[in-house]
């Protein structure tokens, strides 16, 4: 006899079943992905902000902005997911697919990867 790996139950039904219910095996699946200390979360909320910030600003997929307009908006520069140096010396800084470079006197450029 089977029983749910959430609450313990008896299994009725496929032979290959793990859970009672949808609820079950969804509150189960929560729990395991959820995100395990408050640090990882914090972090992740960051991450998730930023991408938002320049999904927003860059709707055109290239787009131009300001340091003051970034940061009016929440953006916190030391958190991003991936750093592209270019061949010609250029340093892009990503969020998934929503990337920054900085240019001369506080301006940047917004761009995005085709994926």
């Amino acid at each position: 006899m089977k029983t749910c790996l959430e609450c313990g139950e008896k299994i009725v039904g496929r032979e290959d079943k793990k859970f009672c219910s949808d609820s079950c095996r969804n509150a189960y699946n929560n729990k395991i992905n959820k995100d395990s200390t408050n640090y990882m979360r914090n972090i992740n909320n960051k991450l998730r902000k930023n991408y938002r910030i320049l999904s927003e600003l860059n709707v055109e997929g290239k787009t131009k902005t300001t340091r003051a307009k970034l940061m009016s908006k929440g953006f916190d520069f030391e958190f991003f997911t991936s750093i592209l140096n270019t061949k010609t010396g250029n340093t892009y800084y990503f969020l998934y697919d929503q990337g920054y470079m900085i240019l001369e006197n506080d301006y940047y450029v917004l761009v995005k990867k085709d994926i």
